[in-house]
């Protein structure tokens, strides 16, 4: 038997980075790293603090431009978000406890999640009761331990679905997917809620615009124009959109979206 030299090695598309997604090594890459705020952010905790302001601002600049209260009066906390691919639970304890009267957190690694509970505060876990009248914070509801391409939310359940630094596990076409999902899962804009698809990720810096595929934790960085198409494909609009600043420079640039349905 001849074997045919000239033939295509039989490899993944090399024009389709996503197709080396391997779901079982992600979670056995995040499995080894430090349940802490260090090994959720790479080893660059130092910008925990700039990158939860950012998103608090932005999420306050999106509120308050559909909103009729007068500038200086609070705005009043979300009923309901959810935050994907929590990790320990950075953002769910240091910004959306403090917009949202309750948060469920979805996140595929459970050790994450052990800890989340663990160092929630006093009144902060919807297991202790309602936290008393004087509890100026949300709760967590929910915690499930699934991947983001297997989580279907609640249908007209939330007003904010908050992804970051999580989709890059996803391939093209379980992102579109979930995304449309996610889009089911927001309360609906006719009983009057506030509600948005959130998506924080890095972008590519690929001189061809290439998406980055990292074998490390065995994910995908897109480019901007990626992100839009499959936003797109999804029927999903962006609302509002921001450049993160303040970043170390050796860091991939990473950009918010705000996304209503079409």
């Amino acid at each position: 038997m001849s074997m045919d030299m000239d033939a295509d090695p039989p490899f993944p598309d090399a024009a389709a980075p996503d197709a080396l997604i391997d779901h079982d090594r992600s979670i056995e890459y995040w499995s080894s790293v430090s349940a802490d705020t260090t090994g959720m952010l790479g080893g660059y905790p130092q910008t925990s603090r700039i990158d939860l302001q950012s998103s608090s601002n932005f999420l306050t600049k999106l509120r308050r431009a559909r909103s009729t209260l007068p500038p200086k009066q609070p705005l009043p906390p979300l009923d309901r978000v959810a935050d994907c691919g929590a990790g320990v639970g950075r953002i769910t304890k240091e910004f959306l406890l403090k917009v949202s009267r309750r948060v469920d957190v979805v996140e595929p690694v459970k050790k994450f999640t052990d800890e989340l509970v663990q160092s929630l505060g006093s009144g902060e876990w919807a297991g202790d009761g309602d936290g008393g009248a004087g509890n100026t914070t949300g709760q967590v509801g929910e915690v499930i331990n699934l991947g983001l391409q297997d989580w279907v939310p609640e249908v007209g359940a939330y007003n904010v679905i908050w992804n970051q630094w999580c989709l890059g596990h996803l391939t093209d076409v379980q992102l579109v997917a979930y995304l449309r999902r996610c889009k089911e899962g927001l309360k609906k804009a006719e009983e009057g809620a506030q509600s948005w698809i959130m998506v924080k990720e890095n972008l590519s810096t690929d001189f061809k615009g290439m998406d980055i595929y990292d074998e490390e934790d065995s994910s995908v960085t897109r480019s901007d124009e990626k992100f839009r198409q499959l936003f797109k494909e999804a029927g999903l609009k962006i609302v509002a959109t921001e450049l993160q600043k303040g970043f170390p420079k050796e860091l991939f640039p990473v950009r918010i979206y705000a996304l209503k349905p079409e």
